[in-house]
């Protein structure tokens, strides 16, 4: 059995030496028109520690989506040429990845995500996106989850977190 050819960043993190709840710009690409792509990670758990159950962090990640982007507007980011492409969670569901075009600074990163955040722990209409029409696993969804565990995660200073290799 081979190994991918392809270089992956986070398996170069060492997750024992980050202190969650953090931003960290995990890398950027420049495409051919000369357009910036960055890429985030918005860490809610400290790693090996814990994971979001699927439900809760379903609901974070739909309401993320619009959150997230109006956080980054009201900061100017999207005027500046940042703009939201996407928010993922992370497979050890420990947070989400962010995709976004151009590279703002780590500071309105984490700022805006701390408005979304204080937004998600406030939520308490719909959730938008949540329906079969709309969503791929409608039913796996909880809003009361999502809003504490925002409200938890809020609890602790979130910081801009350098990359830690492993030694």
């Amino acid at each position: 059995m081979t190994m991918p050819r392809t270089h992956v960043e986070s398996f170069d993190l060492d997750h024992t030496r980050v202190r969650a709840p953090y931003v960290r710009l995990a890398g950027r690409t420049d495409g051919p028109r000369g357009d910036r792509v960055s890429k985030w990670d918005l860490r809610l758990l400290q790693p090996n520690r814990g994971e979001i159950p699927t439900g809760p962090l379903h609901t974070i990640e739909h309401l993320l989506a619009g959150y997230l982007r109006d956080a980054l507007e009201d900061l100017g980011a999207s005027g500046a040429g940042s703009e939201l492409i996407d928010a993922s969670p992370m497979g050890c569901r420990t947070g989400f990845y962010l995709t976004l075009m151009g590279e703002p600074e780590a500071d309105t990163v984490r700022e805006a995500c701390l408005r979304a955040l204080r937004a998600v722990s406030t939520h308490d209409g719909p959730i938008p996106g949540c329906s079969p029409e709309r969503c791929g696993n409608w039913r796996d969804h909880s809003l009361p989850g999502a809003v504490a565990w925002a409200e938890a995660v809020l609890e602790e200073p979130m910081i801009v977190q350098e990359t830690i290799p492993i030694r």
